[in-house]
């Protein structure tokens, strides 16, 4: 097969290599005594909510470890196998570069705890979901993934992370996301097109983790919270966002203590 040069699928050629990869930054930190040597962790947790990493940073003992763009948390209780990493924006393509930096150490699990546009009527603010899949109508996978119209959660790891919401006593509900780099550019006819096919919801990074998580060859999955809804292409956010608040620390708390 031809090198796909648009998208940065990776050929023997060196001239379809990366410039640089991860391994590269980090080996450069580490000549300068930014990175500090940790054992790495298994699982990380991917948040995107300031207030939630805040609560995470109160809520477990951990150990703050420098070096990367992202406020990284390795939680005693779990000995350092679970980190939760966070503060580092949103987006595909943020999350990419913190997952390719992490997976280079060895981290071999990247979930998701973000929140996302409900699409079905029948969702309300603070409803749990899980990805099993995730629309590709953003940037970054297409450099990670041939072209396709999704990609798909690990299954084991999406299956494992329903049970620990079941042992949490958390309803939730599986399906297909769609991903976007644009959210103020959510377009009516593609929002009801995609609530007619069955999405369940709208976000910004789960196609991106999931693409890269399948290139780099570790687990990745996505538990999503109903932030606001976008059904019938009507735009309503609640006025108590409490109930979201409390799922977002309800499915973090699941999901470190998912076992898979």
């Amino acid at each position: 097969m031809a090198a796909d040069h648009e998208s940065g699928l990776m050929e023997t050629d060196p001239l379809d290599q990366p410039v640089f990869t991860a391994q590269d930054v980090l080996a450069y930190r580490r000549g300068r005594g930014l990175l500090p040597d940790f054992a790495p962790p298994e699982t990380v947790v991917v948040c995107y909510a300031r207030g939630l990493m805040t609560h995470a940073a109160r809520r477990y003992r951990a150990r703050r470890v420098g070096g990367f763009a992202a406020e990284l948390l390795l939680l005693e209780e779990t000995a350092g196998r679970v980190a939760v990493a966070g503060n580092f924006g949103v987006g595909g393509p943020a999350t990419a570069g913190v997952v390719e930096e992490l997976a280079a150490l060895g981290a071999r699990r990247f979930v998701i705890v973000g929140s996302a546009g409900g699409l079905q009527p029948d969702l309300h603010p603070g409803d749990l979901l899980v990805a099993e899949r995730a629309v590709r109508a953003e940037g970054v996978s297409r450099h990670y993934l041939p072209p396709a119209p999704d990609v798909a959660a690990d299954p084991d790891l999406a299956e494992a992370l329903g049970r620990a919401l079941n042992s949490h006593g958390l309803a939730y509900r599986s399906g297909v996301t769609w991903t976007t780099d644009a959210p103020y550019r959510e377009i009516r006819r593609d929002v009801l097109r995609h609530q007619q096919a069955g999405v369940l919801a709208v976000e910004m990074e789960a196609a991106s983790l999931f693409a890269v998580g399948r290139a780099l060859g570790v687990a990745a999955g996505a538990v999503l919270v109903v932030f606001d809804i976008l059904s019938d292409g009507r735009w309503q956010l609640g006025q108590d966002l409490r109930p979201v608040e409390q799922s977002l620390r309800a499915a973090l708390e699941a999901v470190i203590a998912c076992r898979h």
